[in-house]
């Protein structure tokens, strides 16, 4: 993990149990929002351009994602 993502602020959904089972999200990095899983903090990172990392939340929230 490069020393930029070692640094991002993770965060995880407010609506998270505290269990670790979710996905965290770093929105502080410099053109990029960083995803992981919280059970694997030191595991594989996907790495999203800022626009279509916040076109993908959007859909999310709009519901357009939803299962029939």
């Amino acid at each position: 993990m490069t020393a930029s993502l070692v640094t991002g602020r993770w965060r995880k959904s407010s609506h998270s149990s505290q269990t670790n089972a979710c996905v965290e999200v770093a929105g502080n990095l410099p053109g990029v929002t960083a995803v992981r899983d919280s059970k694997n903090p030191g595991g594989p990172v996907l790495l999203f351009g800022n626009p279509t990392f916040g076109a993908f939340a959007k859909a999310v929230a709009c519901g357009r994602l939803d299962l029939p």
